[in-house]
């Protein structure tokens, strides 16, 4: 007891020691709060950006700055007056939101102020804004400022890329911020686009060229229809709840536009005098494109034409160029010629006088506006765009083919090829092995294990040195958190394939908690994990052996709930803050073992490290039976895996192989509780071996003292029988002396599905899974029912609700939670039973409050995640 007392004390202590950092030193990141900062509200719009920014920290020396110009918008940096008593003029300062809304990992951008010198070289970076939730505790500001001090001197010309220079290929590398991959190449790409944007607009880098447009001939009279059929007039609608405000039936705005450059298309457009009328007033070199607003009383010309002659909300954009539009830029237009075109209320025919653009190729209008977040109420840049790309039987010779640079995430791929084939190839090696391990265990016995741990023990070596120190790929609470944020709010692929070998990790971890359960990863293959249980052997090895110890069974039948309260918690947080969810996370040791490391952080964490691996000489895995919360997000799967270990009937009166567990996941009745198992093996070793399973033993002496054959044993653990008939009956005896520890829980049979066939056994499956009330329910807990059936019917109205746009996504979300919760208790007092193994078979099993919080869980968010994004599909969901 004075053991289990210091074992409490010690989690409580490091715990609570963890917590610490939290309030007291959690560092901002690129500045004075700089993670979810405030900015200034009018800083999308205003001409003197520099009265609002700290520009001089990102171009020192400067002594002036101008108001906004250009497209996109960059301000320039003088210096003091010279001889002529002129401003000198030293670069630029940019802002990156104004040119690029590239997403970082959070889905938002990363708001970045940068300073670029005449010749292109950047001079100063500062971030103003971001969200990522790994650079809100653990990795210091000096990192990301590390990070940003690589590019000082560079020029835009360069091409620099997150990794290791390739000086054949041009590239200039930059190291990453280790633990914070997917940010740093959103924000090398932010930079790299920022800079060259205003770079080619002052003459820094050459323009762009394109091809010009060689127009084929078309219909000069064609309807609206048959315009919009060929893509040759496009639509761009923007709903008030894209932008935060009250949902409406109406659009804030509709846009319609299109070309007016090919000949046919113009006389379509515009008829044949308003075509003549516009080509006269239209220079050699210009281009021509018309907008027109069909619904919504917002002007599409904002406010900014009227203080300065630029239309601050209309803008085009064509490959890494932008364009955007003064009062001369804009010519009157007096109606539409083609026949069925929509009625409108405001009209402009806008010029790009810019030989970079080529109606040939392929271009956005893009509408810019603040989106409000009904939570906070903060204002944020945004932007809609609509794609536009003439028909290609309008181009002669059709369209031109485009070389575009890979995506970002493409990228890394590629550099990393062989470490991520490497990478790929150990989980289907650890994943063979496993598949076929009863192979394995009958070659081994309980004194010479090594035809598994050979493979075990490599797998530990690999995870610890190759996966978690040196790819830093170590699993994670937050990556749990942020991908489930991202399913419900914003799901981006390119942001989860820029880290390659936690994308594949987790491809291999759902496959895998689902075929076999949660044991495969977190025994196998957890960096953190194979490092604790190293440790544990290690220690017996180094003579500690004798101070090695577990827990009661009593004591850790209850901390292992631990876990699971843990995970919930930080769900439920993550609901209402995910800076709150974020700090509470750091009970995860991950981030300062692997990604950020130990010195790299408060003593706290280093301390909580130190804590947890110091017992793991002691305890074997203390952190992943009773306090990992992403163990337990894997355990409520493991539930329903497909393929478990095998267990014979003798087990239930047997403790050789639950007292040999080292996860403690084997019960006094010889069930194995899936959750809780790191599939070590070492019972499946027992289960075949004739000297170290007992009830294999006292057989195999009997037929060597009878004179009996030694046959080989079975799958159901036996001796092949010399006589079946008598076997089979002792076995039947002993079952019917004790529980069946081939299964978790006590058979269950549901009556309403004994004999269901066809659509018959469909039907009730549906009804299973979506109807918790029951008959039996209703006689044993009818105030229960009743009050369940009103919080369906509640449950149900807040789906309508959300349905037509009078509930928001978080209001929902809890109501479905609630629900949830309450499900549970009405099945346990109605249908308590669960499927084991393939959902498709029909082996029941009675449901422990774990076994229905898994199944309700699991079905419920799986449900959910369908209604959910199927509304946001049809845009009936409020943000």
């Amino acid at each position: 007891m004075l053991i289990l007392r210091n074992l409490r004390a010690a989690l409580l202590a490091a715990f609570f020691l963890l917590q610490m950092p939290l309030i007291a030193q959690a560092a901002p990141v690129g500045g004075a709060g700089a993670y979810e900062a405030e900015l200034p509200a009018e800083l999308g719009s205003t001409a003197d950006m520099c009265t609002l920014l700290p520009c001089t920290e990102v171009f020192p020396g400067a002594a002036g700055f101008s108001s906004r110009k250009g497209s996109p918008p960059y301000v320039e940096v003088y210096g003091p007056p010279g001889s002529d008593g002129k401003p000198t003029l030293l670069g630029y300062v940019m802002l990156s939101t104004d040119i690029t809304d590239t997403p970082a990992y959070s889905g938002k951008p990363v708001v970045t102020l940068i300073g670029m010198d005449r010749q292109g070289r950047y001079v100063g970076i500062k971030v103003l804004k971001h969200s990522e939730p790994i650079l809100l505790l653990g990795i210091p500001e000096s990192a990301l400022l590390k990070f940003n001090a690589q590019y000082l001197g560079k020029s835009v010309a360069d091409k620099i890329e997150v990794g290791s220079s390739r000086s054949d290929e041009g590239v200039l590398g930059v190291d990453a911020i280790s633990g914070a991959t997917v940010t740093v190449i959103a924000q090398n790409q932010v930079l790299s686009a920022s800079t060259a944007a205003v770079a080619r607009q002052v003459g820094i880098l050459a323009p762009t060229l394109r091809e010009p447009a060689r127009f084929a001939p078309a219909n000069p009279r064609a309807t609206w229809d048959e315009l919009a059929g060929q893509g040759s007039v496009r639509r761009l609608r923007v709903m008030p709840e894209q932008l935060g405000l009250p949902r409406g039936s109406e659009p804030f705005i509709e846009l319609w536009f299109g070309d007016l450059n090919h000949p046919d298309l113009g006389r379509s457009l515009l008829g044949d005098a308003g075509w003549n009328n516009l080509r006269a007033r239209l220079g050699a070199q210009d281009k021509a494109f018309f907008v027109i607003r069909s619904a919504g009383a917002e002007s599409f010309k904002g406010s900014g034409f009227v203080r300065g002659g630029i239309y601050d909300r209309v803008q085009v954009k064509q490959g890494n160029d932008s364009f955007t539009f003064r009062d001369l830029d804009s010519l009157n237009l007096y109606g539409l010629a083609a026949p069925g075109a929509p009625a409108y209320d405001e009209s402009a025919i806008f010029v790009i006088r810019s030989p970079a653009f080529s109606a040939a190729y392929p271009w956005k209008l893009s509408l810019l506006g603040n989106r409000v977040d009904r939570a906070t109420g903060a204002r944020s840049f945004t932007s809609f765009d609509s794609a536009y790309w003439l028909n290609a039987a309008l181009l002669d010779g059709g369209r031109p083919k485009i070389e575009e640079a890979d995506a970002p995430w493409l990228r890394v791929w590629k550099t990393r090829a062989t470490e991520i084939a490497l990478f790929a190839a150990l989980l289907m090696a650890v994943t063979v092995v496993y598949a076929l391990r009863e192979s394995l265990t009958r070659r081994a016995t309980h004194k010479n294990k090594w035809p598994v741990n050979a493979f075990k023990y490599s797998a530990w070596a690999l995870s610890i040195g190759f996966v978690g120190f040196g790819a830093m790929a170590q699993p994670s609470m937050t990556q749990v958190l942020t991908w489930f944020h991202a399913l419900l709010f914003q799901w981006t692929w390119s942001l989860f394939l820029s880290d390659p070998f936690i994308f594949l990790f987790w491809i291999f971890i759902i496959l895998t908690v689902f075929l076999f359960g949660r044991g495969l990863f977190c025994g196998w293959l957890c960096p953190f994990g194979s490092l604790s249980e190293a440790l544990y052997k290690v220690g017996g090895w180094l003579g500690l052996k004798r101070w090695q110890f577990q827990l009661p069974q009593r004591w850790h039948d209850r901390l292992k709930w631990l876990k699971y309260a843990i995970f919930f918690g930080l769900l439920a947080t993550s609901m209402f803050s995910m800076v709150l969810a974020e700090q509470l996370a750091e009970v995860e040791p991950f981030k300062t073992t692997f990604l950020v490391g130990v010195l790299n952080r408060p003593w706290p964490y280093g301390l909580f490290v130190v804590l947890l691996l110091g017992l793991s000489l002691f305890v074997e895995r203390p952190y992943c039976k009773y306090i990992c919360p992403l163990g337990a997000s894997l355990a409520m799967p493991s539930t329903f895996r497909w393929f478990g270990l095998r267990r014979k009937q003798d087990c239930n009166s047997c403790r050789a192989c639950a007292v040999g567990c080292g996860a403690q996941a084997i019960d006094a009745d010889g069930r194995i509780d899936h959750r809780e198992c790191l599939h070590c093996l070492d019972c499946m070793v027992l289960y075949t071996d004739t000297k170290g399973c007992p009830p294999l033993a006292r057989e195999r002496k009997r037929r060597e003292r009878d004179g009996l054959e030694l046959t080989p044993i079975g799958k159901d653990g036996y001796f092949i029988p010399i006589h079946p008939a008598t076997v089979a009956d002792q076995i039947a005896a002993k079952a019917a002396q004790g529980p069946d520890p081939r299964m978790p829980t006590e058979p269950a049979r549901p009556p309403h599905k004994t004999d269901a066939r066809g659509w018959t056994w469909l039907m009730l499956e549906l009804r299973d899974h979506l109807w918790p009330l029951s008959v039996d329910g209703w006689k044993s807990q009818r105030a229960l029912q009743i009050a369940g059936l009103s919080l369906a019917l509640a449950a149900t109205l807040a789906w309508l609700l959300a349905g037509l746009g009078q509930l928001s996504a978080i209001a929902l979300i809890a109501w479905w939670f609630g629900w949830s919760v309450y499900e549970v208790l009405i099945r346990l007092s109605g249908r308590r039973y669960v499927k084991d193994g393939p959902w498709w078979q029909a082996r029941y099993r009675r449901a422990g409050v774990m076994d229905m919080l898994s199944y309700v869980g699991f079905k419920n968010l799986l449900i959910g995640a369908t209604l959910f994004l199927g509304l946001k599909a049809l845009g009936l969901l409020q943000p």
